[in-house]
């Protein structure tokens, strides 16, 4: 029931990844699930970039010289992380976000709409027993210099995957809906 794997969905992070590996045919069902995501005016703004093997080290190694460049405030921990993240994971996929400038939609909707079709991945990952982690660093604004994206495009994160062993903790909600809900 889709209502459960709602409330079962977990972030599952690099550290708690096993070797085992995605396949193509897994990341394609992920992939098409985030193309189903509702769009207004159907412009489908989202973009991704499958960064697979070789890759991956590559991008651990941009992620952090260009953290360790570009950060104000360097701390040693942070970019082991983004170096070593990337190797731990099966897969990860770039999120981007490409804009029509002839669309007169605002900014906002179609980075909901994007937003919406990584929750669809999300979704779809934790119900293959595939764990999943969206990372929005500050260094996404220079995955240009990484790769090529077209006039209007922007990156907005990495979306991790990687098998898992053992359960996942049951969630928990700060407050009821009841709390967060004004009836009109």
């Amino acid at each position: 029931m889709i209502s459960e794997i709602i409330k079962n969905r977990r972030a599952v992070f690099p550290a708690q990844y096993n070797s085992e590996a995605i396949s193509k045919e897994e990341i394609q069902s992920i992939l098409e699930a985030a193309n189903w995501a509702p769009t207004h005016r159907r412009t489908e703004p989202w973009r991704f970039r499958v960064i697979h093997g070789e890759a991956q080290a590559r991008l651990g190694e941009f992620l952090s010289e260009t953290y360790k460049n570009k950060s104000d405030s360097f701390s040693e921990f942070k970019y082991k992380k983004y170096r070593d993240n990337p190797k731990k994971a099966a897969c990860i996929l770039a999120i981007c976000m490409q804009r029509d400038p002839a669309e007169a939609i605002p900014e906002w909707e179609e980075i909901a709409a994007t937003a919406m079709a990584v929750q669809n991945m999300w979704l779809t990952a934790h119900e293959m027993k595939i764990g999943a982690y969206w990372s929005s660093p500050g260094i996404v604004k220079y995955m240009n210099d990484f790769f090529t994206m077209a006039p209007g495009e922007r990156c907005l994160g990495f979306f991790y995957m990687g098998k898992y062993d053992g359960e996942l903790p049951d969630g928990v909600r700060n407050t009821s809906i009841q709390e967060k809900t004004t009836w009109l």
